[in-house]
């Protein structure tokens, strides 16, 4: 029994200075998800990029912007895969700020800002006039635009997703949660001012996939994934040409090397 119980002492003893020495204020490792575009044979998924467009629409799109990527890129090779018609359409749902009337005027008589309907050419317009206005809808918080997301954080889409369904998890002891704020073990400090945007049923996808939040979070993700490298493909398909060019090379060289040495007397 003695023994026994120093075995469950010393194991104690190892096990609780780990947690306790556990910086709560540092984030957990982004959690790796598996991904179509991965790896040097790497695409992305069509499906999974029109669903992750509606989820931006329906969802993402009331604080975050998308201010670098137009219309069309929509309907473009490498895109996700929606047609001229198909994109047009959602351009026209849009509306933009409109050019002075020939007036001058770019507010109409009750002070709105005169607008139009979206075009292929323009881009994905802000949800706020200006940072003011976004501060003032989000308790002082600034959404950042989400062009460039997955690129500009480290663990790109992994900790896009890591972030988007790291919600609802229990507060750790010792862990502070400010009031206006939620507990997000994958986020700088592990508080964040963003609710959780995502829920099961968010969306109706239009395929019939499952709107659980790990299906909703892995489209978003890949759509914005493939807005930060909309090039992706192509990287990859010149990638594996210069590497089938360079094999191509080094058996011709090979080849002529054998021809040329072949049966000449060593000095």
């Amino acid at each position: 029994m003695k023994t026994v119980s120093l075995l469950m002492a010393l194991s104690v003893a190892l096990v609780v200075p780990a947690f306790a020495g556990e910086d709560l204020t540092q984030p957990q490792p982004p959690r790796d998800a598996k991904w179509s575009f991965d790896g040097v044979f790497g695409t992305y998924d069509r499906s999974a990029l029109q669903r992750g467009f509606q989820v931006y629409k329906e969802v993402c799109a009331a604080c975050h912007g998308l201010n670098l990527v137009a219309f069309h890129d929509l309907a473009a090779p490498g895109g996700p895969g929606f047609t001229a018609a198909q994109a047009k359409a959602i351009a026209a749902g849009y509306k933009i700020a409109a050019e002075p009337n020939e007036d001058g005027d770019i507010f109409d008589d009750k002070g709105n800002r005169l607008t139009r309907s979206g075009t292929l050419a323009d881009h994905f317009p802000p949800p706020f006039a200006n940072d003011a206005a976004a501060r003032a809808n989000n308790s002082g918080a600034l959404p950042p635009d989400l062009s460039l997301i997955v690129k500009a954080r480290q663990g790109g889409a992994n900790y896009v997703y890591s972030i988007l369904t790291g919600f609802n998890q229990k507060v750790p002891h010792g862990v502070t949660v400010p009031d206006g704020k939620y507990y997000n073990p994958y986020f700088p400090g592990r508080t964040i001012a963003m609710p959780p945007p995502l829920n099961q049923g968010s969306v109706s996808f239009n395929d019939g996939t499952p709107t659980t939040v790990t299906n909703e979070a892995k489209a978003v993700v890949t759509f914005l994934t493939w807005a930060s490298a909309p090039e992706l493909e192509a990287r990859h398909r010149i990638g594996l040409q210069v590497l089938a060019f360079l094999v191509l090379l080094a058996g011709l060289l090979f080849l002529s090397y054998r021809k040329v040495w072949h049966g000449k007397p060593e000095e």
